[in-house]
């Protein structure tokens, strides 16, 4: 696309989405916009009168009246000026939210695959140093567009107004900077989006960073993260500087340009009052009008290397806001007709799923009946499609090939929320908000009663260590639930499960953090918990499925046999060694313990 093009269809849609529907205080802005050029034009015009009549022919009244308009012209400019910035302050501000508020929704809506391939410290940029960059460009271009141009053309009609040979000498001169400047602005265009892409990086790192500090002082690698992140630092120093040196390149033009022009205007104007056919008041008045339309000249000059870098960080913006979810909701769904027969039956037939990139298939040609009301239990060597094969019953990941049903409905053909409220996820990367304990519990659920949210607690066996915070439930529990232990922490989750109460039950190694005094107690309210629901769980421990309906023994992504585990230690060399190195070790770990 054409960068002419492409600007001009970006400013577009900022001024059709965000700008427009503040039509009003836009006209208002304008209003005072005009009043502070014109302002501005009428103190270069009583430059005339000043010199004329107080400073040459001692007029006693104007020493009066002149002192008067300009305090006058100077209280309605700076009046001007104050409803101007807030009211354009208020514009680019509502604009930020609501782009950045456009970009979370359609974050929110966007596949598991999407964030698999990019990474956060990318999108924190983008919400926070794109958005910035795009809000102050945007709005220094309204503003120099609009006060910059209307003072130029004000105090450019007090120069043709004192003499019109003149003005068309010290104007016709600024044309010759325009090429220039539109060049450097498609320089800085290309190294501002290079930057966005640095800083992007340099947050990711450093965030990872922050994150893993107890291993980083672990292992002594303080150095090696000083070195990585200091690489990073080093790429933005230069990018930024790059960007202003070819920023600056714009100054030194406008300088000479503006150099000459003012040079030849004092050549030919003090020659005019040496002659006499010009006052010195009208010749001083034309040269104060000319120097101060330099100010705005330059400002406008260099509009096009500012809006340039907005149009970088706006492309950034509106790739996130118009990215589209590969998986698409079916809006004709057919929720009403699970909700009438509650037939929970589950049925893979012949499911095949690849990852985006991957080469071969996660998992091939699946074929699976799980039962209302039954324990179906995963087990496999790592890697072998345990997790894939939930995470696609909520559909965070779309099948390519055959079908998954809930009593005889693709899940294809049911609301995200309608299917996912039907699915409690414990698995063994617990993740906790910087809140409070009930807002971690109840997150997502509505109308949660203290009543509920305690019984949910003390059925996932987390009264205990809730009771010896100071606050109970409403203690804070750190980033990442920092406060918690690792078991403490799945038990949380487990609070969760009972609280959404959904009729089927994932546990994904949802004991693995646990010592084994705690799996005890965890293992009876789990046994609570999966009474009269549908479980899929992948096993880290004996105890989770040693008593299962069903095992499913998965290997290369494909289901490799099923029975329970007396039969499959018989009939499978797989099944057989995963329990003598993993299960049957965790019953030396009880015996020990």
């Amino acid at each position: 696309m054409n960068q002419n093009n492409s600007t001009a269809k970006i400013v577009q849609r900022l001024f059709n989405e965000y700008i427009k529907k503040h039509t009003f205080k836009l006209v208002i802005s304008v209003f005072c916009m005009t009043l502070v050029a014109a302002a501005t034009a009428i103190n270069a015009w009583m430059m005339q009168p000043v010199l004329d009549e107080i400073f040459i022919n001692k007029n006693q009244k104007l020493i009066i009246i002149i002192p008067l308009a300009v305090l006058i012209v100077a209280i309605i400019k700076g009046i001007a000026s104050y409803y101007q910035s807030i009211l354009m302050s208020f514009v680019g501000y509502k604009m930020v939210s609501e782009l950045q508020l456009n970009m979370l929704k359609s974050l929110l809506k966007c596949d598991m695959s999407y964030f698999s391939k990019t990474n956060s410290g990318t999108l924190v940029s983008r919400f926070l140093a794109d958005v910035g960059s795009l809000s102050r460009g945007v709005h220094n271009v309204i503003i120099n567009i609009v006060k910059d141009s209307l003072t130029f053309i004000f105090l450019v009609g007090v120069m043709f107004f004192h003499d019109f040979k003149l003005a068309l000498v010290a104007i016709l001169v600024f044309p010759l900077v325009i090429y220039p400047i539109s060049r450097i602005g498609r320089r800085l265009r290309k190294i501002s989006k290079n930057t966005q892409v640095g800083f992007g990086t340099f947050t990711k790192k450093l965030t990872e960073s922050m994150q893993a500090i107890k291993t980083i002082k672990s292992f002594n690698a303080e150095k090696i993260e000083e070195d990585k992140i200091g690489v990073e630092i080093n790429n933005l120093f230069n990018l930024t500087f790059k960007s202003s040196r070819v920023n600056s390149i714009s100054r030194p033009l406008m300088e000479t340009i503006g150099g000459i022009a003012i040079a030849a205007i004092i050549f030919i104007g003090g020659s005019q009052v040496i002659s006499g056919s010009t006052t010195p008041g009208t010749f001083f008045s034309f040269l104060t009008a000319l120097l101060m339309a330099y100010q705005p000249i330059k400002s406008l000059a260099s509009l096009n290397a500012t809006l340039q870098m907005a149009m970088a960080s706006a492309e950034r913006v509106f790739d996130i806001i118009d990215t589209k979810p590969l998986i698409i909701e079916n809006l004709k769904n057919k929720d009403h007709h699970l909700e009438i027969n509650k037939s929970y039956d589950l049925f893979f037939s012949n499911v095949s799923f690849k990852y985006d990139g991957s080469k071969l298939k996660n998992l091939k040609n699946i074929n699976l009946e799980i039962l209302k009301g039954e324990k179906v239990a995963l087990v496999g060597y790592s890697g072998a499609g345990k997790t894939t094969l939930l995470n696609l019953l909520p559909r965070f990941y779309e099948i390519q090939k055959g079908r998954i049903t809930i009593g005889d409905i693709d899940i294809r053909d049911l609301s995200f929320d309608f299917l996912r409220s039907h699915f409690s996820l414990v698995s063994q990367d617990i993740v906790l908000f910087d809140e409070t304990l009930k807002y971690n519990i109840t997150y997502g659920m509505k109308g949660v009663g203290e009543k509920e949210v305690r019984d949910a607690c003390k059925k996932a066996n987390c009264s205990e260590f809730i009771r010896k915070f100071p606050k109970g439930l409403k203690e804070v529990v750190g980033e990442k639930g920092v406060k918690l232990s690792g078991g403490q922490k799945q038990r949380v989750a487990i609070a969760r499960a009972f609280l959404k109460n959904s009729p089927f039950l994932l546990l994904d190694e949802a004991t693995s953090a646990l010592d084994s005094r705690s799996e005890k107690k965890i293992h009876l309210s789990l046994g609570k918990l999966m009474k009269n629901k549908t479980s899929l769980i992948i096993a880290h421990r004996l105890s989770t499925i040693i008593d299962a309906d069903k095992i499913v023994l998965i290997h290369n992504g494909e289901i490799n046999d099923i029975g329970k585990h007396k039969e499959l230690l018989k009939s499978s060399a797989i099944y057989k060694n995963l329990y003598e190195l993993q299960f049957k070790k965790n019953i030396n770990d009880k015996k020990l313990s």
